[in-house]
């Protein structure tokens, strides 16, 4: 099966007077029709700087300087073709079409997204007039249809209300009407869950997962939260200081954690059969500023396996370590690596 979005070696750096930031160094991924791939990793690991460079709303003085995002694109004519979205200009007609149309982003806080002067159902109305051919009785049919779709009660006095007289369960919903009222084929959901309580927080991620099957549609989900990432994700990338550190199928990363990183990650989230009193663990040190880069592997400073001249020497690969995983660590790597600098 051919990935409907395919990533490779893409690298974003931010050009700042102090120095550069290396927000994403080279990462590499797939994404297959219908799939849910989760993107997880601490806080500051590159995973939002990676959506918004596939999306091209990478802000200056940041810039995509290297890779590819290679994308299963409709033309005007219906005919599908392959089109790198890194080569695109950002604001040019090609990748407007694709934004909000083909391929829909759900931000991180709905309230900050959302207008707060125009109603919930202008702005939904306004994606769906600007990528589809109809008129606004049949926009606003459409917007009261995908309120509806997600749960929204009273869905046509709510497409009247504004952001800031609806709760954040529901602002997150209306959110998620606006990002699917085209027909998306790819959906990015930038940490939906996180300024929400958990019994909402469930209903969102059931709700997001019985829209992905109804609309047969791929869904990036990207988050800091294992327990969310296990709930929804069919395939997982963990990202560490901008780089791919582990790939694989969820139940393989769960169960069969191949990197030092995912290890660590796993041991961290707390257990209802762990010992009554018992600390839980946690990974030492914090992610490096990113001025202040280590050399080699970027985890080494903080992983129990280090081993010195080999870890801090070099970049490790990220390498295929059987049919399932691939895994960036010179654990399983002795083969030259990318050296520092190249």
């Amino acid at each position: 099966m051919t990935p409907l979005l395919s990533v490779r070696n893409l690298k974003t750096h931010f050009f700042l007077d102090e120095g550069v930031v290396k927000a994403v160094d080279g990462v590499d991924f797939d994404v297959f029709p219908g799939q849910v791939v989760g993107i997880v990793g601490e806080s500051g690991c590159g995973k939002s700087v990676t959506i918004k460079s596939v999306m091209q709303l990478i802000q200056k003085p940041g810039r995509i300087i290297d890779g590819q995002i290679l994308f299963r694109h409709h033309d005007e004519a219906g005919r599908e073709t392959i089109i790198d979205l890194a080569q695109l200009d950002p604001h040019g007609k090609t990748i407007r079409s694709i934004r909000g149309a083909e391929i829909a982003l759900i931000p991180q806080e709905p309230m900050a997204s959302f207008s707060p002067v125009h109603t919930i159902g202008d702005q939904i109305m306004e994606a769906i007039l600007l990528h589809l051919d109809v008129d606004e009785e049949e926009a606003r049919r459409i917007a009261v249809e995908r309120l509806h779709e997600v749960g929204m009660p009273n869905p046509e006095q709510r497409l009247n209300a504004y952001s800031w007289e609806l709760s954040g369960g529901l602002r997150q919903r209306a959110m998620i009407a606006m990002s699917l009222a085209c027909n998306p084929r790819l959906l990015i959901a930038d940490e939906p869950t996180t300024a929400i309580d958990v019994t909402t927080q469930a209903q969102v991620l059931n709700l997001l997962l019985t829209l992905q099957k109804q609309h047969n549609m791929a869904i990036i989900f990207i988050t800091h939260d294992l327990g969310v990432i296990a709930q929804i994700a069919d395939f997982v990338v963990v990202m560490y200081l901008g780089r791919v550190m582990e790939s694989g199928p969820v139940e393989d990363i769960f169960f069969n954690p191949q990197h030092p990183y995912t290890k660590a990650l796993l041991e961290s989230i707390p257990s209802i059969y762990a010992p009554a009193g018992k600390r839980l663990p946690t990974i030492e040190g914090s992610i490096p500023h990113p001025f202040s880069r280590p050399s080699g592997c970027p985890f080494h400073p903080r992983c129990k396996a280090f081993m010195p001249g080999v870890c801090n020497a070099a970049i490790p690969k990220l390498k295929a370590i059987n049919d399932r995983q691939s895994v960036s660590c010179f654990l399983y790597d002795h083969a030259p690596a990318i050296v520092e600098g190249s």
